[in-house]
């Protein structure tokens, strides 16, 4: 990978030595101090005493001594990786030493009177980006990584770093390429019979640029989930073990639980993992005519949340006839990711004509039901199961390189939508010349994902995002 090309604008930075704690702060058993830049290693002798030279990707010992008396305070362990090949791009030296705040802000007060200069949230990624170690959605995903909750947020994450968006980028990429030279040869050798590209062939690479990208586009429904996750809300009238199923999905007693109708009042949320997404539960009030202030207001929240939540459970009493209420509230869900648990299946069991009568008599508007015990945790299993199946998009899981945040989802749909005028241009007749506006404008969007012609605004955005020593 070739270093960015803004990096030339930004040579005043680069020739900095940047220092930082990057380990989070308070205290620990270990905490490391990192320095990147040309003055890394001469500040580093400076501040150690070592029995042996630093020599490249190799840890070695040595000691960190008080200023002012020479005594030892601390043992660390110190390790150089010398330019190029380094995180960074540039000599960068990480020194390991135990957590004591004490003994790491003595490092980086010695650092910073040896020349060095606080690090940036994100400038030793930032680095790594402007020298061509990593492309920009590779950076992006180091973040993610940091962020992630869940054991398959990270695997995601470790994809896009390694370039799997990036991949999946490049052969679209590479085709418009190819399209853009087509027709700007066509243009520059126009008198020396050259082939004029016929409009059928245009239409067609467009077309099959267009269906990758379309396909791209696609993956940010699931993409947005994993990264961002989601809010379900649980509601249903009082007393038909909405916090109990609640506190069967956390695992552990959250709500309060009693036989009296109406005990929850306010909203309680828990996050949770439901196949690595990470989902926000809310337990609302039961839905029902108020009873006295507190409750009005815990009913107004619960039809907030109703409105907000990106799933929807909604729990009946198995067994008994739906309401009018509960009809109208699950008729609203209609077009909605909405789910239905019959609870308390212990006292009313799924083989009992009531219930068969129940549900004939009970339409659920297609919605899915999953027959549930909050008290014995008979059907829970299932319950995850479905809810994870509504979240859950196999063909944008199988496939590597989701998108997985805005800023990626909107540069793919501005680089259709300049497809789409491309090829309205051709068959409008319009001269080629002014098609290839559009492509390249395509093709801009595209560089954008990786960072090849990202405005330094945005790059200050997103890398103002990270935490200081990263």
């Amino acid at each position: 990978m070739q270093p960015h090309p803004q990096l030339a604008e930004q040579e005043s930075v680069a020739n900095e030595t940047i220092a930082a704690i990057s380990t989070p702060p308070g205290r620990g058993g270990i905490g490391i101090v990192r320095l990147s830049g040309p003055h890394a290693l001469e500040i580093a002798n400076a501040l150690l005493t070592l029995r042996n030279p630093l020599t490249h990707a190799r840890a070695l010992f040595a000691e960190i001594h008080d200023p002012e008396t020479q005594h030892k305070l601390d043992e660390a362990i110190v390790t150089w990786f010398a330019r190029p090949n380094s995180y960074t791009g540039e000599d960068l030296v990480e020194i390991a030493a135990h957590g004591s705040p004490v003994i790491l802000e003595l490092l980086m007060r010695l650092a910073l009177q040896r020349g060095a200069r606080l690090a940036r949230p994100g400038e030793f990624t930032e680095r790594a980006f402007l020298s061509g170690r990593i492309d920009l959605t590779q950076a992006e995903a180091v973040r993610d990584l940091i962020e992630s909750q869940t054991l398959y947020q990270a695997r995601i994450a470790a994809e896009q770093m390694g370039g799997a968006l990036s991949r999946r980028i490049q052969p679209a990429k590479q085709m418009l390429v190819e399209l853009i030279s087509l027709l700007e040869a066509g243009i520059d050798f126009a008198e020396d019979d050259v082939d004029v590209t016929p409009d059928s062939e245009i239409v067609t690479r467009i077309d099959t640029i267009a269906a990758d990208l379309e396909k791209l586009a696609r993956s940010f429904e699931h993409g947005r989930l994993v990264h961002s996750g989601l809010t379900l809300a649980i509601v249903g009238r009082p007393n038909v073990g909405k916090s109990s199923l609640f506190n069967r999905l956390v695992e552990r007693e959250r709500a309060i639980v009693t036989a009296t109708p109406g005990t929850t009042r306010d909203l309680v949320t828990e996050r949770v993992s439901l196949g690595g997404i990470p989902v926000e539960l809310v337990d609302t009030a039961g839905l029902r005519e108020a009873t006295d202030e507190a409750e009005f207001i815990g009913i107004r929240k619960s039809r907030e949340a109703l409105a907000d939540a990106d799933l929807v459970l909604v729990v009946l009493e198995a067994g008994i006839p739906m309401r009018e209420d509960e009809s109208a509230l699950i008729h609203t869900l209609s077009g909605r990711r909405a789910l239905i648990a019959r609870n308390k299946s212990d006292l009313n069991s799924r083989d009992s004509g009531l219930v068969n009568v129940a549900e004939e008599e009970s339409p659920t508007d297609g919605l899915s039901s999953v027959f549930t015990s909050a008290l014995t945790g008979q059907g829970i299993a299932e319950l995850r199961s479905a809810l994870l199946e509504m979240v859950r998009s196999p063909a944008s899981e199988a496939e590597s390189g989701m998108l997985t945040n805005l800023r990626h989802h909107e540069a793919v749909t501005a680089a259709l939508a300049s497809l789409t005028a491309a090829k309205t241009a051709v068959g409008a007749k319009i001269p080629h010349e002014m098609l290839l506006l559009d492509l390249y404008a395509s093709l801009r969007q595209l560089d954008s994902l990786t960072g090849e012609t990202t405005a330094d605004d945005i790059l200050n955005r997103i890398f103002a995002t990270f935490c200081i020593g990263k």
